[in-house]
């Protein structure tokens, strides 16, 4: 991998994706009920449109967006709303969910949405039918993408960024994506471009996906001025400030977005959803999700509606093997451990992994030895074991001020690295928690 663009610092973690990335996408079938909670994506929850009692229909708009920062939220399958209540969320927090009883005997088939041709919506307004459909960011955040794509005036981007690294080990749903729906994601590039007012744009995709370049190569129009872009594999190659420092050799400033240097990201799966708001009229409903790890019994990836529960994917893929140990939505790195097998599916649920009792022991946490070896896996150059100190003695603001906290983005790789065991990303995240507890703040 010699002379492929990437990052300074970083990780390499097992990758463990031979699991399903030779496993084509299949549908999910319908569950008895989907549950969907108003908060799905980064900002202020969705306003509820319906009651308990009503009929809604696949693609039906249930919940609005009720703020700036805000995303729609659409029924993901017809049947009859039971209840508006409080709900385990993957997060660990109970939040107001919209349940509906699905409908046993409906086709299922999608409610027709009148969209107009993107190529006859002025650039400005792209954003706003997108936000109609409720996209958001697929690759973890899930920031409302209509609010993404309209970059602050003093800020234009002139580059589009295309996330196709799938840098965290056993997913592979992005991988599936660029190889199942090629046209799609350009055709949501196009769109993306239009609404930036912008012509260029770079796929990244780590090299340990050689079929996925070579089909994204392909496939790219020949009126598209899109460079496919191989990028060395590492840990956290798919972050978005660290795409940027691969491809455009700049770094994003600390608090500030990447439009401040003219870039945008966006993920693969994203594009792709995009593309279906205006090709089908399709609002976000389902993703491809990648359902692994050593714990489960059928490892496979599946286009599920958001609202399905966990236990009816565990079910549906043969179960837990016997020695399934733990739960997470995401991947091993930055993934959320779950405790509960009612959580639903979200927007942001890109993989469910299911860790075997040997791929999660429990380690005893040692003191900090001073190796360093934080300093060097940290991709953005922050110290810690600094960091950690100052977590540890409860010294928040100092660790916000002193340390740039803010600046950390809980990708895991110090505590990947540490052969003391300390956690810490874990001490990292329940500072940031700690910071917008207090008034000062």
């Amino acid at each position: 991998m010699t002379g492929l663009l990437s990052f300074k610092h970083g990780v390499h973690p097992s990758e463990n994706k031979d699991i399903t990335s030779s496993i084509a996408s299949k549908r999910f079938p319908f569950p008895k009920e989907v549950i969907l909670p108003l908060s799905q994506h980064i900002g202020t929850p969705a306003k509820s449109l319906v009651k308990p009692g009503d009929h809604v229909e696949r693609g039906d708009v249930i919940a609005e967006a009720s703020g700036f920062i805000s995303s729609a939220v659409h029924a993901t399958a017809a049947g009859i709303v039971k209840s508006i209540e409080l709900w385990p969320h993957p997060n660990g927090t109970m939040v107001p969910s919209i349940r509906i009883s699905v409908d046993p005997s409906s086709s299922q088939m999608r409610r027709t949405r009148i969209v107009p041709r993107w190529q006859d919506v002025k650039d400005e307004d792209l954003s706003t039918e997108i936000g109609k459909a409720g996209i958001v960011g697929l690759g973890g955040a899930a920031f409302p993408s209509h609010v993404k794509l309209c970059p602050p005036k003093d800020q234009p981007v002139d580059l589009l960024l295309i996330n196709g690294c799938e840098c965290e080990p056993y997913l592979t749903s992005d991988h599936r994506t660029m190889l199942e729906l090629p046209d799609q994601v350009y055709e949501g590039i196009r769109i993306a471009l239009k609404a930036l007012g912008i012509t260029r744009a770079v796929i990244g995709i780590e090299a340990n996906k050689p079929d996925a370049i070579e089909m994204m190569r392909k496939t790219k129009p020949d009126d598209l001025d899109v460079t496919v872009q191989p990028l060395r594999v590492k840990y956290p190659q798919g972050a978005e400030k660290m795409l940027i420092k691969a491809v455009m050799g700049l770094e994003v400033p600390s608090g500030a977005l990447p439009s401040a240097i003219g870039a945008m990201v966006q993920n693969v799966a994203t594009a792709a959803n995009v593309a279906a708001v205006f090709e089908s009229g399709h609002p976000l409903i389902e993703r491809i999700i990648t359902v692994t790890g050593r714990g489960i019994r059928k490892p496979g990836n599946w286009k599920i509606p958001f609202g399905t529960k966990l236990r009816d994917v565990i079910e549906h893929c043969g179960g837990f093997t016997e020695d399934a140990a733990e739960i997470v939505f995401g991947g091993p790195m930055m993934g959320l451990g779950q405790a509960n097998l009612d959580v639903p599916i979200l927007k942001a649920t890109g993989g469910i992994l299911v860790l075997s009792k040997d791929e999660c022991k429990r380690q005893d946490i040692l003191p900090c030895i001073k190796c360093g070896k934080c300093l060097e896996a940290c991709p953005i150059f922050l110290n810690p074991q600094l960091m950690g100190a100052l977590a540890k003695a409860e010294r928040y603001e100092e660790l916000k001020a002193d340390a740039n906290l803010n600046d950390c983005m809980l990708c895991g790789s110090c505590s990947f690295v540490c052969p003391s065991n300390i956690p810490l990303s874990q001490l990292f995240a329940m500072s940031k928690t700690q910071l917008r507890r207090l008034p000062s703040s």
